[in-house]
């Protein structure tokens, strides 16, 4: 994605469901006004989820998910069908596609009811009005008619005024400083960085504190001794969580410290339970099993955070042998179970929504669940400093 685009992670995710050629693919090139999807009289033409970044106004930056059919067969089918249910973990609204000449049947129903349990807000649109007649719609249904355009226009008004009304935003840093403070950002340049370019919650926290009209200074660890020197009164210092035992010994206690990814778990909205899962940390055994998770995907390096030095910092601080398995992007265990704990990172690539049911996942099946930023500092005996500037947490500290 490009500098100038809202990332993946801040968009409001859509997604289309129903039965195989109930008119999906093209109720969803009819909505975005784009030929994003293959459509044919054929059922299962959509074998994948297909996803597309676009403005849809009135409503502003979303992504569109186009799904296969529900109600598909066979050993192949069946695994599409998961594939599709899986979107629903990330969609903050869901449009079911209905075929208006066979109308609603109890497949409808059983997907209103999983709308319902993972509380999406969803709408139901009447597809094909055009050749057959919209008899008996469930209250709030939307005759709509891929073919002609006609009643698409209503059905983007009414998500567009529906997710408005739930739309919010948590702070990233900027809430924590005044207007013309100047705040220090410290960002390694490794192995590991990507060539030309700042990783994405370094961007998005940039633009955060430019808001507030701050002064930012970017600076790798080697120059943080000189720019808190030349800064008159720096009001706060935001790191890297790999570097936070070199950057905490320089700065004075009296500046406030902490990383981005704690920032990151502040934004996604899951900062209190990281803190409070950290403490498993303590209670690991030999044998014990801890899932680290990430929400990209990204080719590893030799040194990689997730997959090498965290699971080197877990094993050196514990004293324990314990057996580590990674996942990435989309992969994240439906059963947790096996795992003592569970350390995720900040999330910036994952939209509220899905980081929430990675939470909920946790928390019905009882393992704690931390975030990189927090596991590192608890691990360097830094937690209380790199988190006592952050309201959501303040008190769980004392």
């Amino acid at each position: 994605m490009a500098m100038h685009q809202t990332p993946a992670g801040d968009r409001v995710h859509i997604g289309f469901f129903g039965r195989r050629n109930a008119g999906k693919s093209s109720v969803v090139n009819a909505v975005t006004g784009q030929a994003l999807s293959v459509v044919s009289d054929t059922k299962g033409t959509t074998t994948d989820p297909v996803y597309k970044t676009m403005e849809l106004l009135p409503l502003g930056p979303v992504m569109i998910i186009d799904t296969p059919g529900l109600d598909d067969e066979g050993e192949l089918g069946l695994l599409r069908v998961k594939s599709a249910k899986r979107v629903l973990n990330k969609c903050d609204a869901a449009v079911l596609v209905v075929d208006a000449s066979e109308g609603m049947t109890e497949f409808e129903a059983e997907l209103i009811a999983l709308f319902r349990a993972k509380e999406i807000f969803y709408i139901i649109a009447y597809n094909k009005t055009d050749v057959a007649k919209a008899e008996n719609m469930p209250e709030g249904a939307i005759p709509v008619s891929a073919k002609t355009g006609n009643g698409i226009h209503e059905l983007k008004e009414t998500l567009a005024k529906e997710l408005n009304r739930d739309k919010k935003q948590n702070p990233i840093a900027k809430d924590l400083i005044a207007e013309g403070d100047s705040v220090i950002l410290v960002t390694p340049i490794d192995e590991a960085a990507p060539k030309g370019r700042l990783i994405l919650p370094q961007q998005q926290t940039i633009r955060d504190l430019l808001d507030k009209h701050a002064m930012v200074t970017v600076v790798r660890e080697t120059e943080l001794q000189n720019a808190i020197a030349s800064l008159t009164n720096p009001k706060l210092v935001i790191t890297d969580s790999q570097a936070f035992h070199q950057v905490s010994a320089i700065v004075p206690e009296e500046i406030p410290l902490t990383s981005f990814s704690i920032l990151m778990a502040r934004y996604k909205g899951y900062l209190t339970d990281a803190v409070k899962g950290v403490i498993a940390v303590e209670s690991l055994k030999d044998g014990d099993k801890v899932l680290i998770a990430e929400g990209c995907t990204h080719h590893r390096q030799c040194n990689d955070i997730g997959s090498v030095k965290i699971p080197n910092w877990l094993k050196k601080y514990t004293g324990k042998d314990i057996r580590i398995e990674t996942v990435s992007g989309t992969e994240f265990p439906e059963d947790l179970s096996p795992y003592r704990m569970v350390i995720h990172c900040g999330g910036c690539m994952l939209n509220e929504r899905e980081v929430r049911y990675r939470m909920k996942c946790a928390k019905d099946a009882g393992i704690p669940i931390t975030n990189y930023g927090v596991v590192i500092a608890y691990m360097q005996g830094i937690l209380k400093r790199s988190t006592e500037m952050l309201p959501e947490v303040a008190d769980l500290l004392k």
